[in-house]
């Protein structure tokens, strides 16, 4: 049988190389692998549909999805996964509790950034601060100019000021022009100025104590296929799921092989270790079920915020081939 000649544009993750050299399988499909920074992917995709299969933002997967022009159909694999607490940035010097944000100038490269919903969902679940407590203002962190990819209808109490066009956050933070910055990636000031930090200082200590309260480890990014090759391929999500799930499953065999590291980094079978003391054997869990709440979480806050136009079930993020699997 010939097989489908698939582009995937993804990050270069150890739980994606096992596909892409050829260690698992996509049945029926012979894969080209592209390597690619979120951003790129993102623009690409949603811009462009230049990919057949690709890694996607949650949070534009949800708006696209909401809106009903969504070019890409979900499968419930989550290539990235964060604890978003280490995504708040502040003036140290003036921001020293979550309460002190109110009233505040807060940075934001985009409102809908996954990241930034996740830790503004944090702030007001476990500390109160809404976002209709803060004054956001938009530009990009390191490079000006930066526009929202998606158009959005915000709540009319949420306000948004968009910075100077030549002004990037990072540089409006380390002048102390705003208060802080909530961001997927950390501003380059946060290595050179003293008076900028993590608003949690101990971020560990802080997502391990969410963890234990809530059981939700936030996922950032999940896996999208083109609309068109589904309707052409509807075996395509099953195959792309089944696939995906080998590789995260023999990343983390890998991870704990005590014959040599597979990672340049010491104390790794020990980091393994304490994850799974803490959240359980399948720390990195894909497939709907067991995502359910998290991901309910995210889309009640996501509407709520004003990014989705209507407030989606998980089930309406996935093709529904893939809402359960098949036993032995």
């Amino acid at each position: 049988m010939t097989k489908l000649s698939l582009s995937i544009g993804i990050g270069n993750y150890d739980r994606v190389r096992p596909i892409a050299d050829g260690t698992v399988q996509i049945d029926g499909v012979d894969p080209v692998f592209m390597y690619l920074d979120p951003e790129e992917i993102f623009f690409r995709a949603f811009r462009h549909q230049e990919f057949d299969i690709c890694e996607l933002s949650l949070s534009s997967f949800t708006v696209k999805t909401a809106n009903g022009d969504n070019p890409y159909i979900g499968v419930p694999v989550f290539p990235s996964r964060a604890f978003r607490h280490t995504a708040i940035y502040v003036r140290t010097d003036r921001i020293k509790t979550p309460a002190d944000l109110k009233g505040k100038r807060i940075g934001s490269p985009e409102m809908q950034l996954t990241a930034c919903v996740w830790a503004r969902a944090i702030l007001e679940d476990d500390h109160g601060v809404k976002p209709s407590d803060i004054i956001w203002v938009r530009a990009g962190l390191e490079q000006a100019g930066r526009i929202e990819k998606i158009q959005l209808n915000m709540p009319k109490d949420v306000r948004i000021e968009d910075a100077p066009i030549t002004a990037t956050l990072n540089d409006m933070l380390d002048a102390g022009e705003i208060d802080g910055i909530i961001a997927p990636r950390a501003p380059s000031c946060l290595a050179t100025n003293p008076n900028v930090g993590y608003l949690f200082p101990d971020t560990v200590q802080a997502a391990s104590d969410y963890f234990k309260r809530t059981g939700i480890f936030p996922i950032m990014h999940l896996l999208g296929i083109r609309r068109d090759r589904v309707e052409q391929h509807p075996w395509l999500p099953m195959a792309a799921l089944k696939a995906f799930t080998a590789a995260k499953d023999l990343a983390v065999q890998r991870l704990v092989d005590p014959a040599a590291a597979k990672v340049t980094l010491p104390f790794v079978e020990e980091s393994v270790k304490r994850a799974r003391d803490l959240m359980g054997d399948d720390y990195w869990s894909y497939g709907l079920e067991p995502n359910r709440k998290l991901l309910e979480t995210f889309l009640a806050h996501h509407h709520a915020q004003g990014l989705s136009s209507r407030k989606l079930a998980p089930e309406d993020l996935f093709h529904p081939s893939t809402a359960e699997g098949f036993k032995i």
